[in-house]
């Protein structure tokens, strides 16, 4: 079989059931084919080997990939129909199997994943804060008026843990109007949507004027929300500072200067819970957690429903002295940012990740009314990549 052949130096893109581009990628030159697969090579002198049963796999024709859903249709199989022919036409890839299927493939989209190739990487990488850290600002007619705007504002919460946003309207339910232009709010037991302020028979600390030590929200849930939004309605009250540090830099600080310590925390599960009268939600975890390769990806820490310490008489003693080493760094200066929220400013942070509290306030001085809800970061990554493919 002779894959070799001409092609026109503006070939017209193929469909491949695909919504990123690929147009712009370098066009086949040849192919070089036999019993067991293809080896390509484009005009920009790149090459690679592709297998018969990888080409069949991503077969694009309306028989393998639904039209409208752009999903597979078919089975991966383990042995396939021989190939009759296959040719590089027009700078794309041509095949025919002896079952009478053919299949095509654009020259720009097998560049784009060839083997040992990744997909481009529109999602930035989480930064631990550095010395002096001080949160990105965005406006918040950037935000909603301008996709660069948006883009700063999802790249900083990725990156950081937390953003900013400045000069919004003082309404009601803004930030939900906010949240669904990246995704569904996250509903949890405290609802979709939640008020935080000062109220009679609180069923959280958050709806008191007391001081909240740092933590993250709801680590009692196996999967805890993602990302918290909270946007300031009113705040004339004396105190209420907002404050924030980040979990990884902790985390690594700890590590470096207590690895027992950091062991400890990272291996021992604990019991989390919430419970009201209508809710009881548990669950068992380590206060840190890490990937395969030992990076901190998770931080539980509330100690308001830490519930009962289950752990062998042995360890008892050591788990306390690490929490508590963990407890002091978090609140070092160094580690802490400490800002207050004005009328119009939203806070967005990683709840998995950025730790969170408050000073106490005088409801008596003046209101603190701060509106909030969750998202997921499945959302944020995917509104990015939207945002980054219509680029």
């Amino acid at each position: 079989m002779d894959a070799a052949a001409p092609h026109a130096a503006t070939a017209k893109p193929l469909e491949m059931h695909e919504l990123a581009p690929y147009a712009e990628a370098p066009r086949l030159r040849d192919g070089r084919p036999d019993e067991a697969g293809i080896t390509l090579a484009w005009e920009d002198g790149e090459q690679a080997r592709l297998p018969w049963l990888w080409l069949r796999d991503h077969c694009a024709c309306d028989a393998c990939r639904h039209a409208q859903t752009r999903e597979r249709l078919v089975l991966p199989l383990a042995a396939i129909a021989r190939l009759r022919e296959a040719r590089v036409e027009a700078g794309h890839l041509h095949l025919a199997w002896q079952d009478g299927h053919q299949s095509r493939f654009d020259g720009g989209w097998l560049h784009q994943r060839r083997p040992g190739v990744e997909a481009p990487a529109a999602l930035p990488a989480p930064r631990p804060w550095p010395e002096g850290f001080r949160p990105e600002r965005v406006d918040h007619a950037d935000f909603t008026g301008h996709v660069e705007g948006e883009r700063a504002w999802l790249e900083a919460l990725l990156r950081d843990g937390l953003v900013l946003l400045e000069q919004g309207p003082l309404a009601d339910e803004e930030v939900s109007r906010l949240a669904t232009r990246i995704g569904p709010l996250r509903p949890t037991n405290f609802g979709a949507r939640f008020d935080v302020r000062s109220k009679p028979n609180p069923n959280n600390a958050a709806y008191t004027a007391i001081g909240l030590a740092l933590h993250t929200d709801l680590p009692n849930w196996r999967q805890p929300p993602d990302i918290q939004l909270l946007y300031c309605l009113e705040n004339d009250a004396e105190g209420g500072e907002s404050l924030f540090a980040d979990g990884y830099r902790v985390a690594e600080a700890l590590r470096r200067e207590d690895p027992e310590a950091f062991r400890l925390l990272s291996e021992t599960p604990i019991d989390f819970r919430f419970q009201d009268e209508e809710q009881d939600i548990a669950v068992r975890a380590p206060i840190l957690a890490c990937d395969a390769e030992g990076r901190v990806v998770e931080v539980r820490f509330n100690n308001w429903i830490r519930d009962t310490l289950r752990l062998p008489a042995e360890t008892l003693e050591a788990w306390y002295a690490a929490y508590h080493r963990f407890w002091a760094l978090l609140h070092e200066p160094r580690h802490r940012l400490e800002f207050s929220l004005a009328p119009g400013e939203m806070v967005a942070f990683d709840n998995r990740r950025v730790l969170h509290g408050r000073g106490a306030f005088d409801p008596d001085s003046g209101r603190r009314h701060l509106q909030g809800t969750y998202l997921d970061r499945d959302m944020l990554e995917s509104r990015l990549r939207v945002l980054a493919r219509e680029a």
